[in-house]
């Protein structure tokens, strides 16, 4: 019920902000004037001033928007993608991390039923391990694809909870920085799913440099999705559809059941 009234909540304040927006939208000399009234519907929102002005100074990145309609990495077959992603020094890498924490996998595979090689699979193949989570300013990303026409809603809903993961101290504003389309941490959350499924494993809920934060969360995420314990990866077994709300696109999970399954021995 709760989840249901916050819905309703955010779906009359984007509706009211719909018609400014639509006049706008096309044009970056309406941010300023958008981000005010996003300010106020945020404040509309129970969001605390502090965590509010966050957005002071939050400009419009065109950069941002160029990378959003230009994406074209899934057009490549399942053979060229997963040839590229899943490489010898991801295997060696990851097979070592899978041994350094073997410890904490055995906690969270106790907790959340998800095992060591798919956790590993998501961790290389979304920033190589933690050493590529990316370094564009979050606020300023989302912000950018929250004023642009084509995701609008998503993109103003995830703006809002950036601010109340920032509300709730989980992460400064300063430390927010992640990839372009606004995901944190060392598998990449974006703050939606930080808000709901990120977990304290030992560093606070710290997705970007906490590892047992990060390899719990992701767990946890994949647990909320329906995985299920002891349960196959692969296409046509029960956990595959978890791996695709992880990611919908098909050549990028069929790309993490392959990985897991060379990690975990079987190809």
């Amino acid at each position: 019920m709760r989840s249901m009234t916050r819905f309703s909540v955010l779906t009359l304040c984007l509706l009211w902000l719909a018609p400014l927006h639509a006049a706008t939208c096309r044009d970056p000399a309406g941010f300023d004037t958008w981000l005010a009234g996003f300010k106020r519907e945020a404040a509309a929102q129970g969001i605390s001033p502090e965590a509010i002005s966050a957005l002071d100074g939050v400009t419009y990145d065109p950069s941002i928007i160029s990378r959003d309609h230009g994406q074209h990495v899934f057009h490549q077959s399942f053979e060229q993608f997963a040839g590229r992603m899943v490489n010898s020094y991801r295997l060696h890498k990851g097979a070592s991390l899978m041994k350094q924490y073997a410890g904490t996998f055995e906690r969270i595979e106790q907790t959340y039923g998800v095992p060591a090689p798919i956790i590993v699979a998501l961790w290389g193949l979304e920033t190589d391990f933690g050493a590529v989570n990316g370094n564009t300013p979050t606020l300023r990303a989302l912000a950018t694809l929250a004023y642009d026409c084509r995701r609008t809603e998503k993109f103003q809903a995830e703006l809002l909870d950036a601010l109340r993961l920032i509300e709730r101290g989980d992460l400064s504003p300063s430390a927010m920085r992640g990839a372009w389309a606004g995901e944190l941490g060392q598998t990449q959350f974006m703050p939606s799913s930080y808000l709901k499924y990120a977990v304290d494993f030992g560093g606070g809920r710290n997705l970007i440099h906490s590892v047992p934060d990060v390899l719990a969360s992701t767990a946890n995420y994949l647990k909320g999705y329906g995985w299920q314990r002891g349960a196959g990866w692969n296409p046509g077994q029960p956990n595959f559809a978890v791996i695709k709300q992880w990611n919908a696109a098909d050549v990028y999970s069929r790309t993490i059941a392959y990985f897991a399954s060379k990690l975990a021995g079987e190809q």
